[in-house]
């Protein structure tokens, strides 16, 4: 990954802003600025798949254990051994699919480990991060229910790393057989009757790296064979998952779709928001203005990468067959001081949140080949949903991200909508890969229409000191009234702590009208807003 260089920002917003559209052609002032533009309300074609608001739930560091599991016996308040707490928060958000059991946890990880008695099971070291030991506790009964409790679509990274072609044709077989079979017998032993529906398989996890640092050639071979012999049982399909390319590596993407892709549904790719992965990635809390640019800049630099994928792909895959499933993304900056090292437990700040919303409004443009997402991770690693207080109190935070998510989900499945917006930029900074520096739009958009013709429009206002202005003619549509949720901070470092849980958290919004079918709306500085329109 790339290191920061030594470009400066640009933060004098009267004089370094560039006008991205014609329409803007007068210098700009520190007061707010108007941006015109037209939605296509009559113009969607293209479904935003829910499926892009999933979450990934690895064995790493207290995610499963102390974040969604405490056991029955526990004191913290829990359903069937769930966090009370969590699952209700996680409820919630209508999570569409979530991602189990890593991550690079999952090419060490060996499913029969994790079923039958609890007290049965053995005990195993994470080697991927801290070291720290695992009683298996938390398995697969446990997560497909927690999964069917919640409503969610599970998806099972198997283990090619360390496992075999057997192994990982009997997991499927234990989840979804409901025949006469060994391993259908076997989960009825362990109390389960009726099998899953399990949709999802990825046929490994980082093949180029923790998956077994393979070579393209090799892997695409491997997936060829693992993907013959995962089969469907009694109705359920499986939609397979090749283990893509981490952020630049397009010539992965290229040898996978030239040798494999006629026999995927699916291929990942993993972009992470860092500043480096050697060295200090930085605080989730102490940084400047320059760095909080600097990871917009970065977090929408994944726009280009998507492009490229998505062009090698289409050599292959002209009628966009295969999904590009962004299975792992998000900030990763330095572990809190005074956590256990390994397993990368960060604080959550209005920063995160406009990375998760300035992200999503990117997928939402490309879900003609992005069909899934999946945010790392969902409690208490890098960019999460949810922090736990794990030593004892049973305390719960909701993250700025998580309210970004809330906010958002009436996106999933709606028809994305063309928004044709003349917006500002500034110049940021840049690194390895953008050595002349970044331009980040200082209003980040998107726009569909729901199943009732509503439509949502999200609006982020990445300025740190100048409100925007918006006059959006709304074209194709009669709507006549507008309500909406704003997401905002007194500075762009806040959180919630266990002490202080409700710093950043929405509030109604007041500052949107429609008149002669046209959207006025005006933004603070720094600010997420939702819009329903009807």
């Amino acid at each position: 990954m790339p290191t920061r260089s030594n470009h400066k920002t640009t933060l004098n917003m009267k004089n370094k802003l560039i006008i991205a559209g014609l329409a803007l052609t007068s210098s700009l002032t520190l007061s707010a600025q108007e941006i015109t533009g037209t939605l296509h309300a009559d113009q969607g074609t293209q479904k935003i798949h829910k499926e892009i608001y999933g979450q990934f739930a690895e064995h790493l560091g207290t995610c499963i254990y102390g974040g969604l599991w405490v056991g029955e016996d526990s004191p913290i308040p829990n359903t069937k051994g769930y966090r009370t707490d969590v699952f209700n928060a996680l409820k919630e958000l209508q999570i569409p699919v979530l991602r189990w059991p890593g991550g690079c946890f999952a090419d060490e990880y060996h499913w029969m480990d994790g079923i039958g008695p609890k007290e049965n099971r053995p005990k195993m070291q994470n080697n991927n991060w801290g070291g720290t030991i695992e009683d298996n506790s938390f398995g697969t009964h446990e997560f497909l229910n927690l999964c069917e409790m919640l409503g969610t679509e599970p998806y099972i990274s198997g283990n090619v790393g360390s496992g075999t072609v057997e192994e990982l044709a009997k997991w499927v077989e234990y989840m979804t057989s409901d025949g006469d079979t060994p391993m259908a017998k076997l989960r009825r032993q362990n109390g389960r009757d009726k099998a899953w529906k399990v949709k999802f398989l990825g046929v490994g996890n980082e093949s180029w790296g923790c998956g077994g640092n393979m070579l393209p050639e090799y892997y695409a071979d491997l997936y060829r064979r693992y993907s013959t012999y995962c089969r469907n049982y009694d109705g359920n399909q499986l939609y397979k998952i090749a283990s893509g390319a981490s952020d630049y590596d397009y010539n992965w993407t290229k040898v996978l779709m030239e040798k494999a892709g006629n026999l995927m549904n699916g291929i990942s790719l993993h972009y992470y928001t860092v500043t480096g992965w050697t060295g200090s990635k930085g605080s989730a809390l102490k940084f400047t203005d320059d760095d909080y640019y600097w990871t917009m800049g970065k977090c929408l630099e994944l726009e280009d990468v998507i492009k490229k994928h998505a062009e090698i792909m289409d050599q292959y895959d002209p009628q966009k067959r295969v999904g590009l499933l962004v299975d792992e993304w998000g900030t990763w900056w330095d572990e809190e001081p005074g956590t256990i090292p390994g397993h990368l437990y960060q604080q959550n700040s209005m920063r995160d949140a406009f990375v998760a919303a300035l992200t999503l409004n990117l997928f939402h443009r490309h879900c003609d080949r992005v069909k899934m997402a999946n945010i790392a991770q969902v409690v208490n690693v890098l960019q999460s949903m949810i922090l736990t207080d794990t030593k004892g109190t049973g305390h719960m935070v909701l993250t700025p991200t998580y309210h970004v998510f809330r906010m958002y989900k009436g996106f999933q499945e709606a028809i994305y909508l063309p928004l044709d917006l003349n917006v500002p930029t500034i110049d940021v900074r840049g690194d390895d890969h953008a050595k002349d520096g970044r331009k980040v739009p200082v209003v980040s958009a998107s726009a569909a229409k729901k199943a009732d013709g509503s439509i949502i429009m999200s609006l982020a206002n990445v300025s740190l000191d100048k409100a925007q202005e918006l006059s959006i003619a709304l074209d194709g549509s009669n709507a006549k009234t507008v309500t909406g949720e704003i997401l905002t901070c007194k500075k762009i470092g806040d959180y919630n702590d266990f002490e202080h849980p409700d710093v950043v958290k929405p509030e109604v919004f007041k500052g949107a009208k429609v008149k002669k079918n046209t959207l006025q709306v005006k933004i603070p500085a720094k600010s997420i807003v939702v819009l329903n329109i009807k």
